[in-house]
């Protein structure tokens, strides 16, 4: 029987976000002697705390690498036809080259309405339905930006999911589903055998041991328990859950899906959380608003 991995490696989000920013910056100026500068345009709608830090820091990496952003608020009783007005605009400016509506919306408001109204080539998150169809059949396209980052992760670090079993625990359109139909393709970084698994799926965790990569992703704190995994298995971590803890100033932290002090020694490779999968999200948002600017007419 194998013994469990002493040492494991962290798959580091912070160097491989900065690798991947630092890449844009030649196209960025090769943009800029033509007269263009990327422009990325986030819609915030309400106040909610998560959203309002997510949209911020985003605006941050913009200013950072010279990009312009804008960031329009509004509160949470707007109407579905004033929110759509607003994508429309920003679908007719040519300053704007990436738009995203920043979920979730409040609930009276349709999201797959003001989806499917953002212009496909300015849809950076990747959800429009057009891209999700581009995705799905492995044409070029906008790819959503979470599932895009952890496949820069393994890269990075020489995990080639070629042949091997990928485990995703988590079908959300977001990060679940496309993360799997981008590993099935028959392209670089992909050709794995992909299992879904989820909250009806029976016997769990015999499913989840016969992965060589498993990708946690269920939004529930410390899930994935040291029985569920085998010895050498790569895991990527794309959870962010809030749990109570006294001795933090803020009163909490945030820990992922998988029980990170339990589960690292019997991996090869683990993300953590935070520091992970989280950081690659806004620097592919990036990538995407520069390659929507690079085919912009």
């Amino acid at each position: 029987m194998n013994q469990a991995t002493t040492t494991y490696q962290l798959i580091d989000g912070k160097v491989v976000a900065a690798q991947v920013k630092k890449s844009l910056k030649a196209r960025i100026a090769a943009l800029a002697e033509r007269g263009i500068i990327p422009g990325l345009a986030a819609v915030l709608i309400g106040d909610d705390p998560a959203s309002q830090t997510y949209v911020d820091s985003k605006a941050k990496a913009c200013a950072k690498l010279g990009l312009y952003s804008e960031v329009i608020t509004r509160s949470a009783d707007i109407s579905q036809e004033e929110l759509i007005g607003i994508v429309k605009k920003l679908n007719a400016n040519p300053k704007i080259h990436g738009i995203l509506v920043q979920s979730p919306l409040p609930g009276h408001l349709d999201e797959l309405g003001v989806t499917l109204t953002i212009a496909p080539e300015k849809d950076v998150d990747g959800f429009h339905p057009h891209n999700v169809g581009l995705m799905l059949i492995g044409r070029p396209g906008p790819l959503p930006c979470t599932p895009f980052g952890i496949i820069k992760l393994l890269e990075y670090y020489g995990i080639d999911p070629e042949g091997k079993e990928v485990v995703i625990v988590g079908r959300s359109n977001i990060v679940g589903k496309p993360i799997g139909a981008m590993l099935l393709q028959k392209a670089p970084m992909a050709n794995a055998t992909v299992t879904f698994a989820h909250s009806r799926t029976r016997n769990l965790p015999q499913v989840t041991r016969r992965a060589d990569i498993l990708i946690a992703a269920i939004g529930r704190a410390n899930f994935i328990k040291p029985d569920m995994i085998k010895d050498g298995v790569v895991i990527v971590d794309v959870g962010i859950n809030r749990v109570e803890d006294p001795s933090k100033e803020k009163g909490y932290r945030n820990v992922g899906d998988v029980d990170f002090e339990a589960c690292a020694p019997k991996s090869s490779y683990i993300t953590p959380v935070p520091g992970g999968v989280g950081k690659m999200t806004i620097a592919m948002l990036m990538f995407n608003t520069v390659t929507a600017a690079e085919k912009a007419r």
